[in-house]
């Protein structure tokens, strides 16, 4: 039977790819085949399965909570707030980082950090493929950071653990490297929305943030894992907003929209003074003159510490969070929150423990709208809170659709919309602006690698042959000798920068028939000097590779990378031996170059002229003013 399976998924394979073939050489819209179908249904499972991964990380955390600070047998998500261990609560964080260290050495190193930069790297350097273990040890090292105390989110963890699924299931069946990249972000997308409910900004997470292009053949897979996930979501962990808040006023007027952008100001100060303090830790520790083993368990003792001052600053923090946005906070818990908070989670994230970005990031915000929200003017218990949460995640992240649109899901409030769009657009821009890397891109780029998080056209795929080749061209006669050809074409002489080295060879109906280069020339002129009156160049035929003018640019030079040849002679596609030009490689520069010129060029285009009215008397019936 799993011959018989196996026969079957490779014909159906076959068919896909030929199908993949033939769309291919149309030119549309978009490039998306077939195949996508056989990508989504794999998405689909992963998905599914992703859901309860979710499921089981978020028990484990309550489970080592509970048995580290209640000693307790329960599988419930707990807050460490509380607990009766006194004194002894110090030690709790420094085990449970001892743990990690152990597991981070002995296991696999993979399992440190926030989550999602491991998730990049491996995209960007691995060929998109994950280790087994990372898929195990990832969730067993998250929950025993969290649980223990860390002042980390689930996200990070279930989007490295989700991704990692992904890319075994993708390793395991014969696919390209761009395809195991669609499923890894694929099961970080369903991890994510498993476990925040938030199906819509999962995808949005893995558009900004991870997939690195916008194609239905790798966005519609991820739409598809995000959305079984969230179904699946419903029948686990429940549906309903994860943190309801009170209705909140249609438009806030033009004194709340003010107040927005203030807060998306500070939004942007406080972001990157979080990344500054995370990367300031990881610098210190990395001056320490012990193995990083030891590392995180230093961040446990500041952990402890901080647990000791400000218990709420403990956990994973959905509680918190949950208060701010019901607005049932004190000042008191606010400074807890934006002092001690952020420091022990830099600190701890620094070491290189095991944790996510995302909650205490909408903890730090929601603290901080909370304080501004005490003198701008109000708009209803917890609406600065969720304003200043989204402004923090969009300016430290760099992600501010996925901020706006991950605030709306996890209250369901749509009225909050315009505040939010302006409040994060505002800290993305100031951010983006000053800092040149986010706190996710930063330690990829610390590792030697870069990554851009710009989208654009590609000038090489909307510009066609036809526009940039050239037709004032040498062609030569199949039945020159070389001697005709040495005598009537300088081929000894080195070649200009522009200069032509490629000759297309034609017959007696000035059709074309071959090609050859300068470098041919020169190497038949110097083998055959003394009987180069008797060699004619149809003897040195071969077929060309040619180009087509109805190509795109991005076509050809791939075709160019793939064959090793950076000329083509242009014919017709209905009659190949129809000779209209040559491109080469130089030419194709001129897309570059136009869409640079576009870039950096500066011209008024409307000009616009004004007249005067008519004045009365002997002075002139009517005056116009020069053109400007």
């Amino acid at each position: 039977m799993h011959s018989g399976f196996a026969h079957l998924w490779r014909a159906g394979m076959q068919k896909l790819n030929l199908l993949e073939d033939q769309e291919t050489s149309k030119l549309g819209d978009f490039t998306t085949t077939p195949r996508t179908i056989m990508i989504s249904a794999i998405a689909l499972v992963i998905g599914i399965i992703s859901a309860f991964v979710a499921l089981v990380l978020l028990r484990l955390i309550g489970l080592v909570t509970n048995l580290f600070f209640y000693q307790r047998w329960d599988t419930n998500l707990v807050s460490p707030v509380g607990n009766h261990l006194g004194i002894f609560e110090v030690l709790v964080p420094i085990i449970g980082a001892l743990i990690i260290g152990l597991m981070a050495r002995y296991g696999s190193d993979k399992i440190r950090g926030h989550g999602i930069p491991e998730a990049l790297e491996s995209i960007l350097v691995n060929g998109s493929k994950v280790e087994t273990r990372v898929t195990i040890l990832k969730p067993i090292s998250a929950a025993i950071s969290i649980g223990s105390g860390g002042p980390f989110g689930a996200e990070g963890p279930i989007i490295m653990t989700g991704g990692a699924l992904g890319s075994l299931i993708a390793q395991y069946i014969h696919l390209s490297s761009s395809e195991r990249k669609t499923l890894l972000v694929a099961g970080a997308a369903a991890g994510m929305s498993a476990v925040f409910a938030s199906p819509v900004a999962a995808v949005l997470l893995a558009v900004e943030l991870m997939l690195f292009e916008w194609k239905p053949r790798s966005l519609i897979p991820v739409v598809v894992a995000s959305s079984a996930a969230m179904a699946m979501r419903y029948y686990l962990l429940g549906g309903g907003p994860l943190f309801p808040t009170p209705h909140f006023a249609d438009f806030v007027g033009v004194n709340g929209l003010l107040g927005c952008v203030l807060l998306g100001v500070l939004a942007s100060i406080l972001s990157m003074l979080l990344t500054a303090m995370v990367y300031a830790c990881e610098d210190a520790f990395h001056r320490l003159p012990i193995h990083w083993m030891w590392w995180p368990a230093i961040g446990g003792l500041v952990i402890g510490i901080g647990g000791l001052i400000f218990p709420q600053a403990l956990g994973v923090g959905y509680d918190m969070i949950g208060a701010l946005l019901q607005g049932h906070v004190t000042l008191t818990i606010i400074l807890g929150i934006l002092i001690v908070k952020s420091i022990i989670w830099a600190v701890s994230l620094g070491s290189g423990t095991s944790g996510g970005v995302v909650a205490p990031l909408l903890m730090t915000g929601g603290a901080l709208g909370a304080l501004v929200g005490l003198v701008l003017p109000g708009e209803g218990a917890g609406f600065w809170a969720m304003i200043g949460m989204a402004a923090v995640m969009g300016g430290t992240m760099r992600v501010p659709l996925t901020a706006i649109v991950f605030a709306l899901e996890l209250t369901h409030d749509i009225n909050a919309a315009l505040p939010l769009l302006v409040a994060v657009s505002i800290s993305y821009f100031i951010t983006v602006l000053i800092m040149r890397r986010s706190i996710l891109t930063e330690k990829v780029s610390r590792r030697g690698y870069h990554l851009s998080s710009e989208y654009e056209v590609d000038p090489l795929e909307v510009l066609f042959v036809r526009e940039v080749m050239r037709t004032n061209i040498v062609v030569l006669s199949e039945h020159i000798s070389l001697k005709e050809l040495a005598q009537s074409l300088n081929v000894e002489a080195p070649p200009k920068s522009q200069g032509q080295s490629l000759y297309p060879i034609l017959d007696d109906q000035q059709k074309l028939s071959g090609v050859v280069t300068r470098r041919e020339l020169q190497s038949l002129l110097r083998e055959h000097r003394d009987s180069s009156a008797d060699y004619r160049l149809n003897d040195l035929l071969r077929k060309p590779e040619v180009a087509y003018p109805d190509e795109t640019l991005r076509a050809v030079v791939y075709r160019m990378a793939e064959l090793g040849i950076n000329r083509f002679p242009v014919v017709e596609r209905d009659d190949p031996q129809n000779l209209l030009g040559i491109i080469s490689l130089t030419d194709l520069l001129k897309a570059r170059l136009r869409h640079l010129e576009e870039e950096r060029r500066r011209e008024r285009v409307l000009h616009v002229r004004h007249f005067w009215p008519v004045r009365s008397g002997d002075e002139a019936e009517h005056e116009k003013v020069p053109m400007v």
